[in-house]
């Protein structure tokens, strides 16, 4: 399958927001919880989180969707996605080259406002996601930062490639980075407010507690966690009688 996106067909002054994803493989999927959650349910779970971040995504009113893969991907998600999010396949491999490729694409014309968002923060309120957009009116980057220290999404209005170059989020060191290029590239940089995406098990535990109360914000991903939760205690009373 070609990638779909012929779908996406920009104007001046549009809004793109671009998630960051991988087909949903056991073993190549939010590779820390593989310590303490098997690969299989990890995979389920990203599965959940893809799912209602996409949905997250479509909530935004005159906002565009897509989706920036490894080309290897671009079929299993799409699949997954269906026919109203565009589907593209980055040029070269790792995050960088995703981040490049996507402002690349959608920005490099210099007349739309693009985020790139990673696909493990479907709990993120929708409004911070709006408040992003409205920050690219005044500067020439946008970023949200992680408790962490690396960024669950970072907007433009134009290509910068050496903004990202050797870069990636996620990394304790990554929202350090992008602030010293963007500096040595004289861009002005706005700031959401401070998230966290899920990465280990501290993370998923924090939400867990979050969507026991609201799961609404995430249904999917809520429906997988009450499920694991009840799984675990008896996991552990097998082990225990091994």
């Amino acid at each position: 399958m070609e990638s779909s996106e012929t779908n996406l067909h920009l104007r001046d002054g549009d809004r793109v927001l671009v998630i960051m994803a991988k087909a949903p493989r056991p073993g190549t999927v939010k590779t820390r919880l593989l310590r303490s959650i098997p690969a299989e349910a990890v995979t389920d779970l990203y599965r959940c989180l893809l799912d209602d971040t996409m949905a997250l995504a479509h909530s935004l009113s005159g906002v565009k969707v897509a989706v920036m893969c490894p080309a290897s991907d671009v079929q299993e998600l799409a699949q997954l996605a269906g026919l109203a999010t565009a589907i593209v396949a980055q040029q070269g491999d790792g995050l960088a080259a995703g981040l490049i490729s996507v402002f690349a694409r959608f920005a490099a014309s210099g007349r739309q406002h693009v985020i790139a968002f990673n696909s493990d923060s479907p709990h993120l309120p929708v409004s911070v996601l709006a408040s992003a957009f409205e920050m690219l009116s005044a500067h020439d980057v946008v970023v949200g930062p992680t408790h962490d220290g690396g960024y669950y999404l970072v907007g433009a209005k134009g290509l910068h490639a050496a903004l990202f170059h050797g870069d990636g989020m996620g990394t304790t060191s990554a929202l350090d980075a992008l602030r010293a290029r963007a500096r040595r590239l004289q861009l002005s940089v706005g700031f959401t407010e401070p998230f966290y995406d899920v990465d280990v098990e501290a993370d998923l535990t924090r939400l867990a507690d979050e969507l026991r109360l609201a799961p609404e914000r995430a249904p999917r991903t809520a429906a997988w966690l009450k499920e694991w939760q009840e799984i675990v205690p008896r996991l552990q009373n097998t082990a225990g009688n091994l």
